[in-house]
């Protein structure tokens, strides 16, 4: 069977990574996504690079591979949204679609025609949705928002990276854009939830989406650590605000992930590094003890752990059903096994440019299976297909 969105149809007018990753997500899952870029130079993460993906002789193209990462399954076309005939030709795709998302500036594109209040009068059964970062209303709704700009403010550099008076302590941005990332994903359930509502009502509608808002909605059990406790959270580097051990720990070589969530398993941690007395003493009887007695803990964890390596310490304590893992590079990631076994990694074939390399959506759908089937497009490499087919449906 094809995805469960076969048969929706996408006009993607975002760039960079929220966007995108949004409407690559409904690629996976079947939707048609047409992607408009500027002609001569496209989606900006196009050239951010390098790295740029190699050609089958070797030779470096345009693509970068940040570009890679979020645009596959989509045809891309080149229109002027500038220009008159650019706009018509929207109007006319409009028609044509079901879903627009868009990462303009507040009212960005109203000037071109292109604002949701227009597009419904041409499609009432639209559903627009809108990525800024601070969103459509208040105070700084005009204001440009970039990730590490909505992380820092957000609140998650406050909880990211070791203490302020540990070696390395300070703010810390994520590695990624996860603030870009997660408002995708936000994005990719309220168009979903948008359209099952048009099933039932036969109404289009608008969504707001903003950075800011969906960085602060996700700090989970941190937001409500302050607003039920009444303390700001603080920096812990890699240990756990409410769980202890839960953190990576040295030992002879190196660090690994250990995350005890109960008190049964750190009965069973504690046999497996030999100190019963810590399991038997009443300071660390219970989590609640724990948490408030951590860096005793810790230390004396660390003091047993340094007799062995991280390669040495793993297995046994998977053994006796005690959650740990290696803390992996990105080329250890893609060797891991279990990764290995998901499917994780795979390639798209390029008419073009050969294999390109891919990351797998995670979702597995046991009737709607994801097929991936288009590489990330060339600029424009999809535009006389598409208003070729468009011009046909309009005869």
């Amino acid at each position: 069977m094809a995805g469960p969105l076969a048969g929706i149809r996408v006009l993607d007018l975002s760039r960079i990574l929220a966007g995108p990753w949004a409407t690559q997500v409904l690629a996976d899952y079947g939707a048609e996504v047409i992607k408009v870029e500027k002609p001569d130079s496209g989606d900006d993460t196009r050239h951010w690079g390098p790295p740029y993906l190699k050609d089958k002789n070797g030779n470096e193209t345009a693509l970068s591979a940040y570009f890679l990462s979020a645009n596959r399954g989509k045809y891309s076309v080149a229109i002027d949204i500038t220009t008159q005939n650019g706009q018509a030709l929207i109007h006319q795709l409009v028609k044509q679609c079901d879903v627009v998302v868009e990462n303009y500036k507040v009212d960005g594109l109203k000037k071109y025609q292109l604002d949701y209040e227009t597009l419904a009068e041409i499609n009432p059964r639209i559903i627009y949705c809108s990525i800024t970062g601070f969103g459509q209303t208040g105070p700084m709704a005009k204001e440009p928002g970039y990730d590490a700009i909505i992380q820092g403010m957000g609140g998650l550099m406050s909880i990211t990276g070791e203490a302020d008076d540990r070696p390395g302590g300070g703010p810390q941005k994520v590695g990624v854009a996860v603030a870009d990332l997660m408002t995708g994903m936000y994005a990719v359930t309220a168009i979903t939830s948008a359209l099952y509502h048009r099933e039932k009502s036969g109404e289009g509608q608008y969504i707001d989406l903003a950075l800011l808002d969906s960085q602060v909605a996700w700090l989970a059990n941190q937001n409500m650590n302050f607003l039920v406790g009444g303390e700001v959270p603080q920096r812990k580097g890699t240990a756990h605000p409410n769980i202890v051990p839960y953190q990576a720990v040295k030992t002879k070589n190196g660090h690994f992930m250990l995350a005890v969530g109960n008190d049964r398993q750190f009965e069973r941690f504690c046999r497996v590094i030999e100190r019963d007395d810590l399991a038997n003493n009443d300071q660390y009887a219970t989590n609640h003890l724990r948490v408030n007695n951590r860096e005793k803990l810790v230390v004396e964890i660390e003091k047993s752990l340094m007799t062995r390596t991280a390669e040495e310490w793993i297995p046994l304590l998977k053994q006796a059903q005690v959650p740990c893992a290696p803390i992996n590079t990105l080329d250890k990631v893609f060797k891991e096994p279990q990764v290995k076994a998901r499917e994780m990694q795979f390639e798209l074939e390029h008419s073009i440019l050969g294999q390109v390399p891919q990351v797998a959506n995670p979702v597995k759908f046991s009737k709607t299976k994801i097929e991936y089937v288009k590489a990330p497009p060339e600029l424009g490499e999809d535009t006389l297909a598409i208003l070729k087919n468009l011009n046909r449906k309009l005869e």
